[in-house]
């Protein structure tokens, strides 16, 4: 168990799958009270009966919010500060993808919803649990943005562009909420989720053999960099963008 989050109160946003729900699962399993939020109730109850049968002393909350609605989020973070007594860890991890294509074709509803879920709930999510905790009693948040946000790729340019400033919002948070607040980021590389599945379902084979540690990403990669910055192992970190991305950052150029 890791003492510096065990007995603290984790929200985790889209936790039903992914990379949220193995955050979920790591903060569970070293101690934490873990409240789960995504959109789907009845997902984030299969999960929460999940994580209660792996662990079993496990306190966890499931309570659905959709992550760009500001009344939903206020709920949750109450719902949160309510069930546990506090709020110390927040994970920005509920991202989405609605469009494949040029930059220069977006239509404005598809860049308004990725604009929404992957760049302003970072900062609705972020003053929200502040307010309700943070500010008075200090903690750690975990933001997860992606390498797309640290280069130019075809088809994604628009979520890269979200990303790009999930990492400046993460720097600038650290500034502002500083000392009673770290704030830190995780930029993955190509990692299997459903999310994703469009850069690896048809070029997996290729991805791998491209990337100096020879596969793409699990969703636990992603979880325990997110615990090493939830902790007080990264006690004196803030600000910084973490990338965990089987190398690909050091290659020139990864292509399938």
């Amino acid at each position: 168990m890791d003492t510096s989050v065990a007995g603290k109160t984790a929200l985790v946003t889209g936790a039903s799958r992914g990379i949220g729900r193995a955050i979920a699962f790591g903060l569970a399993a070293r101690g934490a009270n873990v409240v789960l939020s995504s959109r789907r109730q009845d997902a984030l109850d299969a999960v929460a009966e999940e994580i209660r049968a792996a662990h079993p002393a496990a306190k966890v909350l499931a309570t659905a919010a959709h992550v760009a609605d500001p009344h939903q989020a206020q709920d949750c973070v109450a719902a949160t500060v309510s069930a546990f007594g506090s709020l110390d860890i927040l994970v920005n991890n509920a991202g989405t993808n609605p469009y494949y294509g040029p930059l220069v074709d977006i239509d404005l509803p598809r860049a308004q919803k990725t604009f929404e879920v992957n760049q302003l709930s970072i900062v609705l999510w972020t003053q929200l649990a502040w307010r309700a905790w943070l500010s008075e009693h200090g903690g750690t948040i975990v933001n997860i943005a992606s390498i797309g946000g640290l280069s130019t790729e075809p088809g994604i340019g628009f979520y890269n562009a979200t990303k790009a400033a999930v990492i400046h919002l993460t720097r600038q948070f650290a500034a502002e909420l500083a000392p009673r607040v770290r704030v830190n980021a995780i930029a993955p590389g190509v990692v299997r989720t459903n999310l994703a599945k469009t850069l690896w379902e048809n070029f997996e084979q290729q991805l791998n053999a491209a990337l100096p540690l020879r596969r793409i990403g699990e969703p636990e990669d992603i979880a325990k960099a997110a615990l090493f910055l939830a902790g007080d192992d990264s006690a004196w970190m803030t600000g910084q963008t973490l990338v965990v991305d089987g190398g690909a950052m050091i290659l020139p150029q990864v292509t399938v």
